[in-house]
């Protein structure tokens, strides 16, 4: 499969805009300044698929990007940055629930911040994602960051604090360096990629 044949397909503002055509979607979601669209350009290995803003929170659509013709990568509004109103993060959330409560997601990937203790809005994700019943993985960003000896104690925090099961992978990663890539696209192509 090649994952640099991404072509961008559509930026939905509600429901009504979600491609309902069957191919299997890979959600990636997290705060609006962990990296989100750094992540997914990362993994198709293309330097500005995803759009990447010097300021957060630009993502406020949910956006579509094919791949290979195979599955999509959907990329989820950022959330918990304080510089928006209260009505457009409550519009955030609305087309949060409204994309989960839609039953299209296949894979979930979570990005968290590996220096930081997950935040209640991450804990608030994470509960999306066991809920919906669909396999999902964490990914703990900007991995570069971290001493060597704080990164065991770091992903030890992120997997208490969000709860995780030993069914949910836990990926230290740096978009910056390409640290974790591999496991990441693995996670992805195991589980999207091997739908029909």
């Amino acid at each position: 499969m090649n994952l640099q044949n991404a072509v961008f397909v559509r930026s939905a503002a509600d429901r009504t805009s979600f491609p309902a055509d069957g191919i299997p979607q890979a959600a990636f979601a997290g705060r609006s300044n962990v990296g989100k669209s750094s992540v997914l350009n990362r993994v198709l290995n293309r330097k500005k698929m995803a759009y990447v803003g010097s300021t957060p929170g630009k993502t406020v659509h949910v956006n579509y990007f094919l791949i290979d013709n195979r599955f999509y990568l959907v990329d989820l509004p950022g959330y918990g940055y304080a510089q928006v109103s209260k009505q457009e993060r409550q519009r955030w959330a609305r087309l949060m629930e409204d994309y989960f409560s839609s039953d299209q997601l296949t894979l979930g990937v979570l990005i968290v911040d590996a220096r930081h203790k997950p935040t209640a809005q991450d804990q608030e994700m994470a509960a999306f994602f066991a809920a919906s019943g669909k396999p999902w993985v964490v990914v703990a960003n900007k991995l570069d960051k971290l001493k060597a000896r704080e990164v065991e104690p770091n992903l030890a925090l992120i997997r208490q604090t969000l709860s995780l099961g030993e069914d949910v992978t836990l990926i230290p990663f740096s978009a910056l360096k390409g640290t974790g890539r591999d496991q990441l696209v693995s996670a992805i192509l195991n589980t999207v990629g091997s739908e029909p």
